[in-house]
Order: C-alpha cells, then structure tokens, then sequence
C-alpha cells in the first residue's frame, strides 16, 4: 500500500526547506509515497514547493499582527475558513499522516488532523516553539526538535530531539576547499570570510561591512559577501571601486557548499536552518540575530551557541560598532577559531531528515 503524506505550513525558507527535506528524504525510503503540502496564499511556499515537484493547496490565513490591526479583526473569520477547508483538503486526500514544520497553515491543519483522529507530527526549527506549535503541541503524536530543554514547549513523552533537515547539498563541502578557493581567485594562504544574511539580505551585517570591508582586506582577509537584493545597487557601487581586490560581492549565493568550502570563519543570521548548517560543517561563526524574528527565536537560537562556546554573538544593534573588530579578532586567533569549530560541531545532527521520515513513515503505518 503506497502511503499518503500531507505535509503543512511555510511563510519562511526556515519552515519551507525542512518540509522539502522530509518529504524527499520520505520519498527515498517509501518511493511510491504520495504527497500534498498545504501553505498560506500570498506565502513563498506557493512558488518553492511547485519548484521542488510537489502540488501545494493554499489556505487564506495569516498570523496576529502584534500591533492592533484590521487584520487581527478578520483573523478569527480567516482561522474558522481556514480550519473549514482544511478538513475538506484532509477528507478528500485521505492522508495517513499529517506533518506540520511552522508557519501560519500549519495550526488549521494539524489541529483538524487531530480532531480527525489521523496520526501527526510537528517539526520543530527553533530553540522557542513557535505559536502554531505551541496552539497545537498536546493533541500531536509526535514532536521532532532540533533543541535540548523543548519539553517546556511539548509532553515530554512525545519529544525527540532529531535535529533539523538540511539540504544535502548545501553541507557537503569535504575536499571542496582549494578548488573553491581557485574558483574566487583568492590566494590559498590567506583568510577568508563568509558573510551571509540570507535571501533578502540583512542590513545590520550589510551596513557593517560596507563601512569596513577596506579595514578587513587591509587586515589579509578575503572576502565573500552575499547581500541579498534589497542592498543590491549599493553592493554594485562597493565593488566597483575595489575590483582588483579579493572580494567577491553577491545578491545570491547559488553553490552555497562552495562559499562554505572556502570560509575560515562565516558571519549569519541565527535562523535556524542557517544554524544547523554551520553546525554541520563546523565552520567558526559570528553570529548576528534579527531582532525582530517571532519572539525573538533567532536570539534564542544564538544564545544556544553561545552558552557552550560554540559561537560568537554580536547584538544587531552593535552591529555597526562591534562586528568588524569580532572579524579582525577572530580571524587573528587560531586557538579561538579551533575551539569554537570543535564546540559547534558537536551540536551537529546530520541525520535529521532520515530520523524524522522514519519516524513519518511509523506513523502513517
């Protein structure tokens, strides 16, 4: 019997990589599963799921906005349409198991998968559950996590710390070094930095580099910079100017496994799948949290890190004073680069995806 997997939830990459990661990783083990995702209107997931190969229905529900709101008026109407035509999705799809990663579409669905008594399960990214998982944590039948100490968030006996789903490509970075190296034309003996602040960019890490990028290629280092697209124009006129220097300056980094590959130590937001890949890889890290991520997960997510000397934390706020001179420093000390990859690889958890399909599949059998 070929197995029915319905998989909800979206708004980020955080939440949306994951789900692709599981129900590929599913796939492998179970190929003739059938899948059907379930995202939020208007939400990345309605582009990135289809590109991955998936069918995707959309829901029209959006979260509570944290100031008063029209929105926040219509958001009862919006969770009982919601909830109304998830029940429909789930009746007419049949599915043996529901997962849900986060993200706005993901409550009305698991929450009618469990009043119709069909086996679910919540992915977990962050080190502080998110609302949706939180609305729904103790009618699921199970709860996958990337963090220790999320039995304040979930029953304790449903809680199994798996790690978070990454995409293969992206972490395999053995033996890639030189010829990553060779491919930016930097030199082989010097330092280098990856600064990233994910698709859209992060304008505290950007701002920073754009007043010191001269200090730090002065200092030696070499330098890879993904801006993202909203600093765009601005990145076209730094490098304009310093075009036969070792800086390569990005909207997007496509072959992320290679700028991995080439880095001696990496700056990035703390989102959790970006976290789980610096872990992986065991690259030292600085990392900057967006202060403004729902109840602030990135900061928890950091602070993880940090409390077991397996990162650097800089405040967004200090950003601009404090980022360039933690670069400088870190790049200078080789035991504090060694100590801090040797700490965070043992945050690793490689296997995540294989663990949480395994755990999908028991559940839909």
């Amino acid at each position: 019997m070929s197995l029915k997997v319905l998989i909800s939830g979206g708004g980020t990459g955080g939440h949306i990589f994951p789900a692709i990661a599981i129900a590929n990783t599913i796939k492998e083990i179970e190929p003739e599963t059938e899948f059907l995702f379930v995202g939020a209107n208007g939400k990345m997931e309605m582009d990135k799921v289809p590109a991955a190969g998936y069918k995707i229905i959309g829901l029209n529900i959006t979260g509570i906005q944290r100031k008063l709101s029209f929105s926040n008026l219509l958001f009862p109407f919006k969770l009982l349409l919601s909830l109304v035509k998830a029940r429909s999705v789930i009746k007419n799809f049949k599915p043996n198991v529901v997962v849900g990663v986060g993200g706005f579409a993901s409550g009305p669905v698991l929450r009618m998968a469990t009043w119709m008594n069909i086996p679910t399960l919540i992915q977990e990214q962050n080190s502080f559950a998110g609302i949706t998982n939180r609305w729904v944590a103790s009618s699921v039948s199970k709860v996958c996590v990337a963090y220790d100490g999320m039995e304040k968030f979930f029953p304790k006996e449903r809680v199994e710390k798996t790690g978070n789903p990454v995409r293969k490509n992206v972490v395999e970075i053995s033996g890639k070094r030189e010829e990553a190296l060779k491919n930016y034309g930097f030199d082989l003996s010097k330092p280098v930095l990856l600064a990233v602040g994910g698709s859209l960019g992060a304008r505290s890490i950007n701002l920073a580099l754009k007043a010191g990028v001269d200090e730090l290629l002065d200092a030696g280092v070499q330098v890879i910079w993904q801006t993202g697209k909203l600093f765009a124009e601005e990145s076209k006129q730094i490098l304009s100017s310093r075009e036969n220097r070792p800086l390569v300056i990005t909207e997007f980094i496509f072959d992320m496994d290679m700028a991995y590959a080439a880095a001696d130590v990496v700056i990035s937001r703390a989102g959790a799948i970006a976290v789980s890949e610096l872990c992986i890889i065991g690259k030292p890290a600085i990392l900057v949290p967006f202060p403004f991520a729902a109840e602030d997960h990135q900061t928890k997510n950091a602070e993880a890190l940090v409390k077991t000397h397996a990162a650097i934390m800089v405040a967004d706020k200090d950003a601009s004073k404090e980022l360039v001179r933690q670069i400088k420093s870190l790049v200078a000390d080789d035991a504090k680069r060694a100590l801090l990859s040797g700490n965070i690889k043992k945050h690793a958890l490689p296997s995540a995806a294989s663990h949480i399909a395994q755990h999908v599949i028991d559940l839909a059998q």
